[in-house]
């Protein structure tokens, strides 16, 4: 991180995170975001009395800004009402951050959003009859490098016409069950069907778990899509393997991205 680029805020909160860790109880709920195409994961708890935020702890995985919000949006939600941490939004922590770079506030600036989860699962827990989600609530991927040089020569934002990809070393990228279901489907084209996803294993409903399971997808966990490569049509991709941090190509004929 460079400083001319980072406040001397963000940049302490990176050094030196503040409420690091998990919290647990019964007054204890937490909530996930990530975004697949940055590979940033952020997890959230609080711990509430008398509808407030007496306590606030974050995981995150992801870069320096990724820590340095989820490490303020901590601090911001301490002492708050459960509607007032709900008001909370992603300027207000940048801005209490004195501010961060643009790109960052796309793929990193999430921490406010997992707060946000955190209370609907706590509220959830309170009201049986609420049905929130299981499934992280994804940011829309970034456009990675090369996608939009090789859209409709190799890549997809969705698919529509699967025998176009029949017999082809294919990469989803995982964005949600959407992209899971497409992944599955593709397997009746082709039995070379890869699912990316930046997690240590694929988040999605139950049933599609155990599809997968049965299927022929191969699953690369803790990684993430960097840069799709080819010279007039895709050729390869470049993976940052999170969990080594390790850099490697992969060779793919098609890379689907469903936004």
């Amino acid at each position: 991180m460079k400083s001319t680029q980072y406040s001397e805020k963000v940049l302490d909160h990176f050094r030196n995170p503040r409420n690091v860790g998990v919290l647990e109880g019964e007054d204890v709920a937490s909530g996930r975001v990530g975004n697949p195409t940055c590979g940033d994961l952020m997890e959230v708890f609080i711990k509430v009395e008398d509808d407030r935020i007496v306590d606030a702890k974050f995981r995150t995985f992801g870069c320096g800004s990724a820590i340095a919000t989820s490490s303020m949006t901590t601090e911001m939600a301490i002492g708050l009402t459960l509607d007032e941490a709900m008001d909370l939004t992603r300027d207000d922590v940048a801005t209490e951050l004195d501010g961060l770079p643009p790109i960052k506030m796309h793929c990193s600036n999430l921490a406010a959003d997992a707060l946000h989860e955190a209370i609907k699962v706590y509220r959830a827990r309170q009201d049986p009859e609420h049905v929130t989600s299981q499934e992280p609530d994804f940011e829309k991927p970034a456009c990675v490098i090369g996608q939009d040089e090789f859209l409709d020569k190799g890549v997809y934002l969705d698919v529509n016409d699967l025998e176009d990809l029949s017999d082809q070393r294919v990469l989803v990228l995982h964005t949600g069950d959407e992209s899971v279901e497409s992944a599955l489907e593709l397997t009746a084209q082709t039995d070379r069907v890869v699912l990316l996803t930046p997690e240590k294993e694929v988040i999605t409903t139950d049933e599609l778990k155990k599809e997968l399971e049965r299927s022929s997808v191969r699953i690369i966990s803790e990684s993430r899509l960097l840069e799709i490569r080819g010279e007039f049509e895709v050729e390869k991709v470049l993976i940052h393997n999170l969990d080594e941090d390790d850099e490697y190509e992969l060779f793919v004929d098609a890379v689907v991205i469903i936004e």
